[in-house]
């Protein structure tokens, strides 16, 4: 029997689209924009973050290739990243499955705040130090987890803290978004073997969106100026923890 793809496939294609375009180009926010704006269109909470995750395997694969060729991503830094953000993940995932982390959220948003207004501060001010490349083992962990028990949130975490590092903001973003791919296969992993899948034509929607748009955001993570990226970087990321915070 032919796979028959619902009217509103496209709907979710643009939806995958326009989140990578965002994820790509500032370093997060495809779970936080896919998932509400698959929360907008009647998608409930469950299906939406399986499907997100499920999409994300394919798009961060492509996102962090582009970002390779485009020689936005510090391998060494990568990979120092990848294990603890692995293994930050499944214990996420599997934890899960039995306790509320909600309460986790509020305070991991407030320290985000923080971290954003730093970000705008520092480029309202153009202050640039020595990047440093030290603890990428608890922001490995701690980002991985909070990726699988909120939802998303290897990006803002992973991406905000490099650049507090002082690390060139469009490294910065190449390199979580490159080792943000085996964690989201590893959280993918877990879900489907604990939760399986469903809607399938709404993973396929978000995944070709999120592939089309991958290599165009990686172009312009290279070709917009470090400060004008790390105001933006910082205001999405203090916007969104607001938003959190007062929700």
């Amino acid at each position: 029997m032919p796979f028959d793809l619902p009217p509103e496939f496209f709907v979710f294609v643009a939806i995958g689209l326009a989140a990578q375009l965002v994820d790509g180009a500032l370093g997060m926010a495809y779970g936080v924009t896919s998932s509400s704006l698959l929360l907008a269109f009647g998608l409930p909470p469950a299906v939406a973050s399986a499907s997100v995750h499920a999409a994300e395997v394919a798009t961060t694969g492509v996102s962090g290739l582009s970002h390779g060729l485009l020689g936005n991503v510090d391998r060494r830094l990568m990979w120092s990243l990848v294990l603890p953000g692995v293994l930050g993940a499944v214990a996420g995932a599997l934890l899960l499955s039995w306790a509320d982390w909600a309460w986790l959220r509020p305070l991991v948003s407030a320290y985000l705040l923080v971290l954003g207004l730093l970000l705008v501060w520092r480029a309202w001010h153009g202050r640039r130090r020595e990047p440093r490349h030290a603890n990428n083992v608890p922001l490995g962990l701690g980002a991985g987890f909070l990726d699988a028990v909120g939802g998303g949130g290897w990006g803002p975490l992973a991406t905000t803290q490099l650049m507090a590092r002082h690390l060139e903001p469009r490294i910065a973003i190449g390199t979580a978004n490159a080792a943000e791919f085996f964690v989201s296969l590893a959280v993918s992993a877990v879900f489907l073997f604990t939760l399986g899948i469903s809607h399938v034509h709404v993973v396929l929607g978000l995944l070709l969106g999120g592939v089309v748009a991958a290599p165009f955001a990686a172009w312009l993570a290279r070709r917009v100026p470090a400060r004008p990226m790390m105001a933006a970087v910082g205001l999405m990321v203090a916007g969104v923890s607001v938003y959190n915070l007062l929700r």
